[in-house]
């Protein structure tokens, strides 16, 4: 049976377990989000934190964050196992993230906070995000550093993101994979403020003639590398999490979140590094008899060897 050219979930939750909706940062801390169907639950995640879980499907969609909250998925659809999307394509339709995403919401009359983010030297991110939220999207999108630039309505926050973008001062987006190698070897962070600092400097004169919008010129430069975990980079080897199937295991302890990403310390073998968005959907068990980790699609990750002078 499908709806909406969707296929229907029809058993959505697994006996004792609960369906992964995402992870969330709040109070500057990151949960796990989950929901049995009717109850919502937060797992608190942090250094050492232990893992044992049995994950289950099938994949089912997470629903839409509508004005007035959370909405289930009306449909009950399921997802495709692969990938980071779990959402049905009416859930995405109706999530307002991803309609202010594709520039379907114009005004909402909240007020906005336009930002730089930095991840890597060449790396920096301009976005837009909504002042009630805090820093909350800053420490969603793993941002090494990060800066307030200007507030204001959504239209001029918007044409100032654009403005940025357009004169390549910063991206609208990058992506996870591009953030990844930068954690091996990050500058300083006297070399990271400055970087931020002077983007910042030359967006205020970009965007100095627009109106409706408050430049934030004495806004503090926020280093999250030291909360991230990463003050001395990324494990040298590692195995990147691809995808996950049904039935597979997942046993370990927990470093620090870095953004929606976990770097899982496991005993059969280097750690993984789990982007949150995999689990999205699926049912995770919480086993005490899971001990090792498997069912998983793999990919080698290494420190790039370091380049020697040569000797004549």
């Amino acid at each position: 049976m499908t709806v909406g050219g969707v296929p229907y979930a029809h058993r959505m939750h697994q006996a004792n377990g609960w369906t992964a909706t995402g992870l969330r940062w709040h109070d500057g801390a990151p949960r796990l989000t989950a929901t049995d169907g009717s109850r919502r639950h937060d797992r608190p995640l942090g250094d050492g934190t232990p893992v044992a879980w049995r994950i289950t499907g099938p994949r089912c969609c997470t629903g839409a964050h509508t004005e007035r909250g959370h909405r289930p998925c009306p449909h009950r659809a399921t997802v495709p196992p692969e990938g980071t999307v779990s959402q049905c394509p009416g859930c995405q339709n109706a999530d307002r993230g991803l309609q202010l995403a594709r520039d379907r919401i114009l005004d909402d009359g909240r007020e906005y906070r336009l930002y730089l983010a930095w991840f890597a030297p060449g790396l920096l991110k301009v976005g837009l995000t909504a002042t009630e939220r805090g820093t909350a999207r800053l420490l969603e999108q793993a941002a090494l550093t990060w800066t307030f630039v200007a507030h204001g309505p959504l239209p001029a926050v918007r044409r100032a993101e654009l403005a940025l973008a357009h004169a390549k001062l910063a991206r609208e987006r990058i992506p996870a994979a591009a953030k990844y190698p930068a954690w091996w070897g990050l500058p300083a962070p006297a070399e990271r403020h400055d970087a931020l600092t002077a983007a910042r400097t030359r967006a205020h004169r970009l965007l100095a003639e627009h109106e409706q919008l408050t430049l934030l010129p004495d806004h503090p430069v926020t280093d999250q590398v030291e909360l991230y975990g990463l003050t001395d980079g990324a494990p040298d080897h590692y195995q990147q999490v691809k995808a996950l199937a049904d039935g597979a295991r997942l046993a370990g302890r927990l470093r620090r979140p870095i953004g929606g990403h976990l770097f899982l310390d496991r005993p059969d073998g280097p750690p993984l590094l789990l982007d949150t968005r995999l689990l999205t959907g699926w049912t995770l068990h919480a086993d005490p008899a899971v001990t090792a980790c498997d069912g998983l699609t793999l990919l080698p990750r290494a420190r790039p060897a370091a380049e020697q002078d040569a000797l004549f």
